[in-house]
């Protein structure tokens, strides 16, 4: 795809960005609370609006939502499931009829999930070595399955599952009881009454579906007697961390299927520049151009990197990791903190070395309110700044002023052809 020389976006989404009033913030949100002298700039010369990412109602998980707003909104089509997402972006070995899922190593006591990511603070090496003595030690009473279990990053693992002889089925449920699937899209629960492993049950009566369902529980109860007492995770409670002793599945896929190119979507050139496995396999399943950082958290390496890669490309996607966590976490002062870090070190170093000129948008890819510890369909703040972008008004990159912004409110996958109709108009004139 040729790139228009006469185009240049950067498209930020900050993960999770959207928030609440919040006690510990005198009623602000983190965003109303944070000193952001940089994307004040943005928002001073700019235009606000607010967006709902994938649909009043839903709490999304940040794959739909993510290709939501980059314009897919899989109405009247199947979702693949996150597993598949995250097993493209891992680089898995797939083919249609195995049976791909996400993982979470949580903590469990007494039956109970007392922490679903046990304790955010698993290393690499530790997650390795639990994933191989797993392959190794579990034997499935079907001797034609096999599991094998990807570690990514910190809490985070990918499942696979094939049979030998059977294709399995997507048609199953949960393990983990924070979040629920409906037409394959994983959705935040946010009145979880219990929080103990989910039985995985079959959403139909096929032999498929109840024999994979039969696999799933299979393979949960035997990583739960085999990590018990493994001594990676006595170590772990020795000095007082949370054992990674349950693996939580959730978002089952079993087969790939294929998308419209973003750069034939738009007829632009796209790339973009993004760490998680989710970000790498949505941007492979779209055809865009892919960058990733060394450090998830090195925002200002990122800034620097952006306005490198802006120079060859039409739009750059950048996602930035940080909110999110705090939310989950409950942590308000820590997400007003993060937020204070990308505004100093991306967005002032993007600002400084980035060459004029380009338009800027701003947004999230779903709202994770501190007094929620969750994701929620709560609107996302959006900015559109720079080039041609004329102000209307707007001080700040905030909730408040976003829902009162002249772009009004949008859903997700209107949010980049809504761009580019403001560019061409404002240029037509």
């Amino acid at each position: 795809m040729p790139v228009n020389r006469d185009l240049r976006i950067l498209y930020i989404l900050l993960d999770g960005i959207g928030d609440l009033p919040s006690p510990s913030l005198n009623g602000k949100t983190p965003l109303e609370a944070a000193s952001t002298p940089n994307i004040d700039a943005l928002a001073i010369n700019g235009k606000m609006g607010q967006v709902i990412s994938v649909g009043k109602g839903i709490a999304p998980q940040s794959d739909i939502a993510v290709f939501n707003m980059l314009g897919y909104n899989f109405q009247g089509q199947k979702y693949v499931g996150r597993g598949i997402v995250e097993i493209i972006g891992c680089g898995i070995d797939f083919r249609d009829g195995d049976l791909a899922l996400r993982g979470n190593f949580a903590t469990l006591a007494k039956d109970k999930i007392i922490d679903r990511r046990a304790g955010r603070d698993i290393v690499k090496q530790e997650a390795s070595d639990i994933c191989a003595f797993l392959e190794d030690n579990i034997k499935f009473n079907d001797p034609a399955v096999s599991v094998e279990i990807t570690p990514t990053i910190s809490h985070r693992v990918i499942i696979k599952f094939r049979h030998n002889k059977k294709y399995l089925s997507d048609k199953i449920t949960n393990t983990d009881p924070a979040y629920s699937k409906v037409n394959g899209i994983g959705i935040a629960k946010t009145d979880v009454q219990s929080m103990v492993v989910q039985e995985c049950k079959s959403e139909d009566d096929s032999e498929v579906s109840i024999l994979s369902a039969k696999i799933v529980n299979e393979f949960t109860q035997k990583c739960i007697s085999l990590l018990k007492e493994h001594p990676i995770n006595l170590n772990r409670i020795s000095e007082k961390k949370k054992p990674m002793n349950v693996i939580l599945l959730r978002d089952a896929g079993n087969s790939i299927s294929s998308l419209r190119p973003i750069n034939e979507k738009y007829g632009i050139s796209c790339s973009c520049l993004v760490d998680m496995p989710v970000e790498i396999g949505i941007a492979k399943i779209l055809g865009m151009k892919l960058f990733c950082s060394e450090k998830i958290d090195d925002y200002e390496t990122k800034g620097k990197e952006v306005a490198e890669i802006l120079k060859s490309y039409n739009l750059i996607y950048v996602h930035i990791k940080g909110p999110d966590e705090y939310g989950h976490d409950g942590d308000a002062l820590g997400k007003k903190s993060n937020i204070e870090l990308i505004d100093q070190n991306f967005f002032g170093q993007f600002l400084k070395n980035a060459n004029k000129p380009y338009v800027i948008v701003i947004s999230g890819d779903h709202s994770t309110p501190c007094i929620k510890k969750s994701h929620s369909d709560d609107p996302i703040p959006l900015l559109v700044s720079g080039n041609g972008i004329k102000s209307d008004g707007s001080q700040r990159f905030t909730e408040s002023w976003g829902s009162k912004g002249s772009i009004g409110t949008l859903k997700g996958a209107e949010v980049i052809s809504t761009v580019l109709s403001m560019i061409h108009t404002q240029r037509g004139k």
